[in-house]
């Protein structure tokens, strides 16, 4: 006899086991699938957190309460895990087109934290979970009861849609409900939500293309036409829609975006975007980095020597030219830019971590406590 008859609390037993072992599988392929590696960057970091700052105020959030990552992916994405974390790809780095627009998206990142929406997410991820498995054991239980494969088939695909949709009418719920306390953020700090809306249009054009070639950011948060509409709506009756953004955070973002791009994109695309016929502080800065980069050492040095004596109290500029240096093998005259770096900004631990580093590479005796002691303070 090839058949074999197993009683019907069997068969839910075996159905919950391999539902748990399918899952347990899922989250380990997701796992792997979302491996992340972080860049580091003093003056990229550094220039999150102005921007940031007065978001977490108006939020009524503590400025160190909230952790910033950034992480090495060129795809357009920043997402809210594991607590107050920001996680911000460097591809949303390096093409979001002004800071106004990288304000919103921070904006509405805390929107996420201060609404508490990651415990709520997971509930809702749980009772998804639940209403897809009890369609699966009942559409099993049906199967064999009934002795009709299509109708335990119904009755499984029933449940999973009743999870699927429950759970992306919450994660739009969420969605909106991270836009408007964004949008209050804004308000409190006087700043437009036009970058913001911008964005949310940039999203929405994705929307059109196969998933496999839209931005994670589109998948995460899917920018509905309610969203745009709710932003439309507000932004005609703002006072501070036609604000222009700050100076010194325009500022920012540029200087952000420049060194984003320069350090991620092959040299010799950023020497074509930004071309010798440029000569401002950004488009100079990328040009020193893809040179570096090439490697061209005295067209690096040359770019940057000309913008440490336009600006000699930019401490980023004396720790890239101390990168140059070092990495080119001269570890002495490195010593010097970093010395310098730290000088003008001694709180900050990676430059205290570069300078010993430099330090102890020097292989001298003398300055070997004051690297223990960078060292020390970096942590």
């Amino acid at each position: 006899n090839c058949i074999e008859v197993y009683p019907v609390n069997f068969f839910i037993k075996l159905i919950v086991f391999l539902f748990i072992q399918g899952s347990l599988q899922l989250t380990c392929q997701e796992a792997q699938a979302r491996k992340l590696t972080f860049v580091r960057d003093a003056e990229t970091e550094s220039g999150i957190r102005a921007l940031i700052t007065p978001l977490l105020q108006s939020a009524g959030l503590e400025n160190d309460s909230v952790n910033i990552y950034i992480v090495n992916d060129p795809t357009l994405n920043a997402f809210v895990a594991g607590g107050p974390n920001i996680f911000l790809h460097t591809g949303l780095l390096a093409t979001s087109g002004s800071a106004s627009q990288l304000i919103g998206v921070l904006a509405h990142e805390i929107g996420h934290i201060s609404g508490g929406h990651l415990s709520k997410l997971a509930a809702a991820h749980k009772l998804a979970s639940k209403e897809a498995l009890v369609g699966t054991i009942l559409g099993g239980a049906a199967s064999i009861l009934l002795g009709n494969p299509s109708a335990g088939s119904a009755i499984v695909s029933g449940g999973q849609h009743v999870g699927i949709r429950n759970l992306l009418r919450f994660s739009r719920n969420q969605e909106l409900s991270a836009d408007r306390a964004a949008i209050r953020y804004l308000d409190a700090t006087k700043q437009s939500a036009q970058g913001m809306l911008n964005f949310m249009e940039l999203l929405q054009n994705q929307e059109l293309l196969s998933v496999d070639n839209q931005d994670p950011y589109v998948r995460t948060h899917p920018p509905n036409q309610q969203r745009v509409n709710f932003l439309q709506n507000y932004i005609k009756n703002s006072h501070y829609s036609n604000v222009p953004s700050n100076k010194h955070f325009r500022e920012i973002h540029g200087r952000i975006r420049a060194k984003i791009r320069a350090f991620m994109q092959p040299p010799h695309q950023t020497l074509r975007e930004f071309p010798v016929s440029d000569e401002s502080v950004n488009a100079r800065y990328a040009r020193a980095i893809a040179n570096h980069r090439i490697p061209d050492q005295k067209a690096a040095l040359s770019l940057i020597d000309g913008l440490l004596a336009e600006l000699p109290n930019n401490p980023y500029f004396h720790e890239l030219k101390g990168q140059i240096l070092f990495e080119n093998g001269h570890a002495k005259k490195a010593l010097l830019s970093y010395e310098k770096a730290v000088e003008l900004l001694p709180s900050n631990a990676l430059f205290r971590a570069d300078l010993g580093r430099v330090q102890l590479e020097l292989n001298d005796l003398k300055i070997l406590p004051r690297a223990i002691t960078n060292f020390q303070i970096s942590l």
